[in-house]
């Protein structure tokens, strides 16, 4: 381990209450049961407002719960408000998976009522649109986001199609990621991570790696002028889905970046990256050791519905089991510096 355990800020005891409005699953790690842990092993008390319950995630291909509307999002935050307990101690919001436009705009009165009583208030904004070329929810969230969330954010942590959709920029090279990377901090986000870039055959990467890119735009002291920093890291990519692991990441860069003076914005990707590949590596190795035992190859198409579920399932995230690794990120890769073009 290169760095040490990430540090535990205690500087701002304000800073160590998260807010996080995300889905909630019975059985499995996405959303706040993916979040929650991290952050709270971290040392930050987490306010968990689920956002769905369901029985399971939903790449099961069925599942049974309901979904919280807007309106009684705003209640129960109402609720927290009037017993004192919302902008005095909170520190961070964090949001995911959004389904629906009303309870989209919802979380956008929140944040807005939340900065303004509290101007250092983060929000760490995951703006689950989808993955590999399709859409997970409704297409008219784009403009939502673009126009009203994405400007309240202080960070974001979009995958690479969510970039390409909130940028308009299609991205083959490290240009095209910059160029996103500023599109989104014009649009006023200071800090951006783009969680998963998978760059064409002849570029920058192997085949078998994916490209974790973060920014960061200071501004000059009363003046229009700013810089950029940036840094890209390569860590390997595992056969297979692992659902979740957007979630975790947000809520590991939220504490990696709540304090801003413990380490680098490289040694920060660095740790993320050490603890997220340690974190999918374990579940890639115990999934296949539970499908060994059930006779199923993971590599083959399934056979029928029921190896498919126990596919799904045997890839659920090895989250605690990884406790360590969160705590103590392990150094395997180097974030390289990426020179302003």
């Amino acid at each position: 381990n290169g760095n040490g355990p990430v540090a535990i800020s205690k500087d701002l005891d304000m800073s160590k209450r998260v807010l996080s409005i995300q889905s909630h699953v019975v059985s499995g790690y996405v959303g706040n049961k993916a979040a929650a842990f991290p952050l709270q092993l971290l040392g930050f008390d987490v306010d968990v407002i689920n956002s769905v319950q369901f029985s399971n995630h939903t790449g099961y291909g069925s599942w049974e719960g309901e979904v919280l509307q807007g309106d009684m999002l705003l209640k129960l935050v109402d609720g927290m408000d009037k017993n004192g307990l919302l902008t005095d101690e909170t520190g961070h919001i964090l949001t995911g998976y959004i389904g629906s436009e009303s309870f989209l705009r919802a979380v956008v009165t929140i944040v807005r009522q939340m900065k303004a009583a509290n101007p250092q208030v983060r929000y760490v904004c995951d703006p689950v649109l989808g993955d590999t070329g399709r859409f997970y929810v409704p297409q008219q969230l784009l403009k939502v986001y673009i126009d009203e969330v994405i400007p309240l954010a202080d960070v974001l942590t979009p995958n690479q199609f969510e970039v390409e959709q909130l940028t308009g920029v299609r991205i083959d090279s490290i240009d095209d990621v910059q160029r996103a990377c500023c599109i989104l901090h014009n649009f006023g986000v200071p800090s951006v991570l783009i969680t998963s870039i998978v760059f064409p055959t002849n570029a920058q990467q192997s085949q078998d790696s994916m490209g974790i890119f973060a920014s960061k735009r200071f501004h000059g002291i009363e003046t229009e002028s700013y810089e950029d920093e940036q840094r890209i890291l390569y860590v390997p990519k595992l056969p297979g889905q692992f659902t979740g692991t957007g979630d975790i990441v947000a809520a590991l860069w939220l504490a990696l970046t709540a304090n801003s003076s413990v380490s680098s914005l490289g040694q920060k990707l660095e740790q993320l990256a050490g603890t997220m590949n340690a974190i999918v590596a374990r579940t890639y190795q115990a999934s296949l050791e539970k499908l060994q035992k059930q006779g199923i190859s993971s590599l083959e198409e399934p056979k029928d519905e029921t190896a498919r579920k126990k596919i799904v399932r045997s890839r659920e995230m090895q989250l605690v089991q990884s406790a360590s690794d969160i705590l103590n990120p392990p150094i395997s890769f180097k974030a390289t510096k990426i020179i302003k073009r």
